[in-house]
């Protein structure tokens, strides 16, 4: 169950922690996951593949495009632009992650860049699937999801400590 990814990803920032062939096996495990967790509810193929990319940005591009396009007026840690499933069931989308702020989460957080960095890139595929966190059953169907994604490649729950 496993969809076909064209993933484009870019670095306006140095990150050799976070080569490009560990951020592709996040987002197709968080591909898989959103596929399987569709189908045993029932409504599979939603989906077939997905066209996703992925920037890593740096505070000053993160401000930037938060203001421009949500209107807040800072860096925040993972901005998704969501861009819809196509007639032939591609799904669309870019992510940005914006690193000094998954640096200084992480640490807060007291968690590993790997571990949040990893829940961000999941966290902003969901986005790019259509998933949302407004109102509190989407967000509780999120994060159930996110950490069953994310269990299955061998993190942990990123919400034991922290609340939604």
């Amino acid at each position: 169950m496993s969809p076909e990814l064209a993933l484009t990803v870019q670095y306006a920032i140095p990150a050799a922690e976070l080569p490009r062939w560990r951020l592709r096996r996040w987002v197709q495990h968080a591909l898989s996951g959103v596929l399987k967790a569709e189908a045993e509810a029932g409504a599979p193929g939603r989906f077939r593949a997905a066209a996703l990319a992925l920037r890593l940005v740096d505070a000053d591009e993160g401000r930037r495009l938060n203001r421009e396009f949500r209107h807040k007026d800072y860096a925040t840690n993972v901005l998704t632009f969501e861009y819809g499933i196509d007639p032939e069931g591609v799904a669309s989308g870019d992510i940005v992650l914006c690193l000094p702020v998954l640096y200084r989460e992480a640490a807060e957080q007291k968690k590993s860049i790997l571990d949040h960095a990893a829940h961000l890139t999941v966290h902003g595929v969901l986005h790019a699937l259509g998933y949302d966190h407004i109102e509190p059953e989407e967000a509780t169907d999120m994060e159930e999801l996110e950490t069953a994604i994310l269990a299955k490649m061998g993190f942990a729950d990123p919400y034991q400590h922290f609340g939604g």
